[in-house]
């Protein structure tokens, strides 16, 4: 049945998202961008062109948050899903510590769609995080990758060290060097860059050396101006105002008035995560140091959820720490609260219409604000705003005419144009008008969702044809691929696959008549350049798969994309150099030539003629120094050491496991000791006429057939013992 609309993927990994009471300001890691991914998913399920959204998401399962954080599918409307993958173990972890296990949540996310049953048209990713897992499975299905980067890792970095941090210290809190090269790549590889204003464009992306390689689209975020509605509208009957609201009322007011003197004031307003980059602490201070401005209105400050401050993290617990001991220095007891949480479904919305009621403000003091989606949605209520003038607000003031801009270092501005608003009532109902009107003109989801449409259609027109297909029409995407066949071919190239021409060609025109339901690799000792050599020389073309180096290393495709999950799984316990110092040794190891020495293979020549007992003493010499290692001879002659964690065997038990095809549909075929483990598994194995005596203990296991039949006719006869063509389920 075909599709009958686009299915996109968005990802917003880090943080804690979920549809119901989003706990908005918990952290660093829970703020606007986990709204806006929300609301874009909701938005875009209702567009006519789409037929389903997934929004993707990290599954958590941890005592300290919510038990709504480990439900793997949550409906967000009728075709718009959260879904959530474990990646990293399951418990909350700051988006600094997520980076090594972003190659587990593509490979993942691979089952996931394979068990889903269609591709997604479009992969999204929204931060740098998502963005390296977005890119890396649009790569793999040959589908457009949309980056939204919400803020840059370059940017934050220039930031910080103007403050006065070293660069040491920077990079141990956030990692922002690999998160620099990370986005670079992202640049480099999306299809389309979606920002939403222009200065984000320049002041963000424009730091980067990949700049210039990327299509940027400005395309505002919207609101849901049903839930942010004016604060006169329940009065002129516009909107009934339902209990939750009533309810939601009553409690801010009881909660702030428990704070104020003066509650019939009017009173400025932020709403912000407890940041140092959002400077509330500049914002404290410009209404500490003027009377004049403490004698016209009361100050809120809303900066995210806490219970214990001594319990928070580090930045958090700094923010809040110093807002209080401002409280306390420019004594604003009864003029300045602090609320502790707040709920951001029904309380915010109201928050901003009783400010607005008051004739008050709403102030974005940050030092920098990519966006800045608290002011829009102040602006649709009627609250005139105050934002800084590095970012985003500078776009939404021009569009709206409804504010003015700051210096955010500057206390003294920050404090007059809260007093120019707040004194002139003129003023505030100019603001205030253009604010509703201006939201509902340029901030609305349906123009978003419309302008990212009509981009994503662009986009797909112009992806060209050859990344998807191939010119004979057969889908090239290694993705795409894996995801529909039922069975595995993998088979040793030398001495196996090679050796009797005629049978080559014969086994070749097998996997070419059945090329759609079955796959087939190559498992070699040799390294991939040597082993594209080999395939040239015999006119072999490319297989799906390719593990070279015996199993360390694994390729995807015509690209030879290589497997970082992969990569990063042998890298556990690793060392390479202890493992050189120990075996220099050995005088009768001699270290093979530079070319057949790989990242994760250590490659010796060894004479075993006379002592057939030197294994053992490698085996011991690496014991006694407590080093793990996988230890692989074959033909006589080679010794290759490995991480313990890799073989040819455990790499096609991986490619199982990762692209969900059980072992008994993977043939395996080999003739020399370095396919011994290969040969040993659950798989359908193979062992040709022509093998090594190192695999006669083979002999006898259920599932390990030897052939009389030699090299690619030893595969043929195997493909018909096994029967491995027929039955395609």
């Amino acid at each position: 049945m075909a599709s009958s609309g686009l299915y996109i993927q968005m990802f917003s990994i880090h943080g804690l998202v979920r549809g119901e009471s989003p706990e908005l300001g918990r952290d660093a890691d829970t703020g606007g961008q986990v709204k806006y991914v929300l609301e874009l998913a909701r938005a875009l399920g209702e567009h006519p062109d789409v037929e389903k959204v997934d929004l993707v998401t990290r599954l958590i399962a941890d005592k300290t948050v919510s038990k709504d954080y480990a439900k793997i599918i949550e409906p967000l409307s009728d075709n718009a899903r959260i879904v959530r993958i474990q990646c990293g173990g399951r418990k909350y972890i700051r988006k600094e510590l997520l980076w090594q296990h972003m190659d587990e949540f593509v490979d993942r996310m691979l089952r996931f769609i394979k068990t889903e049953g269609r591709v997604p048209d479009v992969f999204h990713g929204h931060y740098a995080d998502a963005g390296y897992v977005a890119a890396g499975l649009a790569s793999i299905f040959g589908m457009p990758f949309v980056f939204t980067g919400h803020s840059m890792g370059r940017h934050k970095k220039n930031k910080l060290l103007s403050e006065g941090h070293s660069e040491e210290e920077i990079n141990r809190r956030y990692h922002i060097d690999h998160r620099i090269d990370v986005e670079e790549s992202v640049i480099k590889e999306a299809e389309q860059i979606v920002t939403s204003t222009r200065h984000e464009i320049n002041k963000q992306y424009g730091l980067y050396e990949n700049f210039s390689t990327a299509s940027y689209e400005i395309i505002p975020p919207g609101i849901d101006i049903d839930t942010f509605y004016p604060y006169y509208d329940t009065q002129l009957d516009f909107h009934i105002e339902d209990e939750s609201s009533k309810q939601a009322r009553v409690a801010l007011m009881n909660e702030l008035h428990r704070f104020w003197v003066g509650p019939q004031k009017p009173f400025i307003l932020a709403l912000c995560r407890p940041d140092q980059r959002k400077n509330i602490s500049g914002l404290i201070t410009a209404y500490g140091e003027d009377k004049n401005l403490q004698a016209i209105a009361n100050l809120a400050i809303f900066a995210g959820i806490r219970k214990n401050i001594t319990v928070m993290g580090e930045n958090e617990r700094n923010v809040l720490t110093e807002m209080l001991l401002l409280m306390d220095r420019y004594d604003l007891y009864g003029k300045l609260a602090i609320p502790k949480k707040h709920d951001f479904s029904f309380e915010v919305p109201e928050l901003y219409r009783m400010c607005a009621d008051s004739g008050g403000v709403f102030v974005n003091p940050a030092l920098v604000e990519p966006f800045g989606l608290t002011l829009i949605e102040a602006a649709s209520c009627g609250l005139p705003i105050i934002a800084t003038n590095d970012g985003g607000p500078a776009d939404i003031i021009a569009n709206c005419e409804n504010g003015l801009l700051i210096d955010p270092t500057d206390t003294n501005e920050i404090a007059s144009a809260c007093r120019a608003i707040l004194v002139d009532a003129e003023k505030w109902e100019y603001f205030s008008r253009n604010g509703i009107n201006g939201v509902r003109k340029h901030y609305a989801w349906e123009s978003h969702c419309e302008d990212y449409m009509r981009k994503v259609l662009e986009v797909q027109k112009e992806m060209p044809a050859s990344d998807v297909m191939s010119t004979s029409g057969r889908p090239k995407a290694i993705g795409h691929r894996m995801t529909r066949i039922k069975k595995l071919l993998i088979t040793d190239v030398d001495d196996t696959l090679l050796g009797d021409d005629p049978a080559l060609r014969k086994l070749l025109g097998l996997l070419e008549a059945n090329r759609e339901d079955v796959g087939w690799g190559i498992a070699t000792g040799r390294c991939l350049s040597m082993t594209l050599d080999a395939l040239e020389e015999h006119d072999i073309p490319s297989p799906d798969i390719i593990l070279s180096s015996v199993g360390t290393e694994i390729y995807y495709g015509p690209s030879h994309r290589p497997d970082r999950e992969w990569l990063q799984h042998l890298a556990y316990q690793w060392k390479p150099d202890m493992i050189k110092d120990v075996l220099s040794e050995l005088t009768f190891l001699e270290l093979q030539e530079e070319e057949t020495q790989r990242r994760f293979k250590i490659s010796y020549y060894i004479d075993m003629r006379n002592d057939p007992e030197l294994l053992t003493v490698v085996h011991k010499a690496l014991q006694d120094k407590k080093i793990k290692y996988n230890l692989v001879f074959s033909n006589g002659q080679f010794l290759d050491i490995l991480p313990f964690r890799s073989s040819k065997g455990k790499a096609v038990r991986y490619l199982s496991y990762k692209w969900e095809l059980p072992l008994l549909n993977i043939l395996v075929c080999g003739d020399s000791g370095n396919d011994e483990d290969m040969l040993r598994g659950n798989t359908c194995g193979l062992v040709v006429g022509n093998y090594s005596e190192e695999l006669e203990s083979l002999r006898g296991l259920r599932r390990t057939f030897f052939t009389e039949s030699e090299y690619a006719a030893g595969v043929i006869d195997g493909i018909r013992h096994y029967r491995f063509l027929e039955n395609i389920q």
